[in-house]
């Protein structure tokens, strides 16, 4: 099983990018499954129906999300009625939305995607390390398929919890920070992991957003408007091959595809 995880989707060039390359991306690598970290998908903060329906139409299967789920005020209609959009399983009871979803394979065995969001230096939900336990113990019942996209700050924790989950998940992959790390690896009990996908988006930026607006805030300390940049469109994130037969990871590889005709700024 082969499966493409897009790092966050930032703004109008991230959905472009996801638009012109994840069909041509299918077709190079046989792909069956696109998982898509669309938090920022909408105006570069928080997802909408949409932008939502943009990615499933670019050939995204599912959308997960993180500390920005929140930020448009119509992502309730999304949170109930999309069954193909993930938030953070680490919310109380009774909050809206689903933190896993099985995408299902004719034949195959589904494929269980999980969204969990880490606590330090970010908001203080429930505890991530609790709460993915619960989550793949039930996914586990149907599937060894697991893919956990953790929505993190700190690489401290997302490699803790990537290595408590080890032998349990096929792949964990960390989105956030929009810095593509260079770690990929598959670890001894068959867990493929990669500290960050990166992001996709204008890569002439800081994270996605213009750069002087962000050097003035950080010269000035005054609140500036941080605009989504526009130049050097990419699509980041990584490819992971899975055995269908024990849900181990056999192959992660780093992408970091350009928009061709955008790629210096045209």
């Amino acid at each position: 099983m082969k499966l493409l995880f897009v790092g966050d989707v930032v703004g109008q060039p991230g959905r472009r990018a996801v638009r012109e390359l994840v069909a041509r991306l299918r077709l190079r690598h046989g792909l069956d499954l696109v998982v898509a970290n669309g938090e920022n998908s909408a105006g570069g903060s928080g997802i909408s129906p949409s932008t939502a329906r943009e990615l499933f139409e670019s050939n995204v299967d599912i959308i997960t999300s993180g500390d920005h789920l929140w930020d448009q005020k119509d992502v309730t209609e999304l949170l109930l009625s999309e069954k193909r959009f993930v938030r953070p399983c680490n919310y109380p009871p009774n909050t809206a939305g689903q933190g896993m979803v099985f995408f299902e394979r004719a034949g195959k065995d589904p494929v269980a995607v999980i969204n969990v969001q880490g606590r330090t230096f970010m908001r203080d939900i429930e505890n991530p390390f609790l709460a993915i336990q619960e989550e793949v113990k039930k996914a586990r019942v149907r599937t060894r398929l697991i893919f956990v996209d953790v929505h993190a700050e700190a690489t401290s924790e997302k490699i803790a919890l990537a290595r408590m989950l080890d032998g349990q998940v096929s792949a964990v992959v960390g989105t956030h920070t929009h810095v593509q790390t260079a770690d990929e690896q598959i670890f001894p009990g068959g867990t493929a992991f990669l500290c960050d996908a990166g992001f996709t988006g204008a890569q002439e930026s800081v994270l996605g957003r213009e750069i002087e607006p962000v050097i003035r805030r950080f010269l000035t300390s005054i609140p500036q408007r941080f605009e989504v940049a526009r130049k050097r469109i990419f699509l980041q994130g990584a490819l992971v091959e899975i055995d269908d037969a024990t849900g181990k990871a056999v192959r992660i590889e780093r992408v970091n595809e350009a928009v061709p005709d955008v790629v210096n700024g045209h």
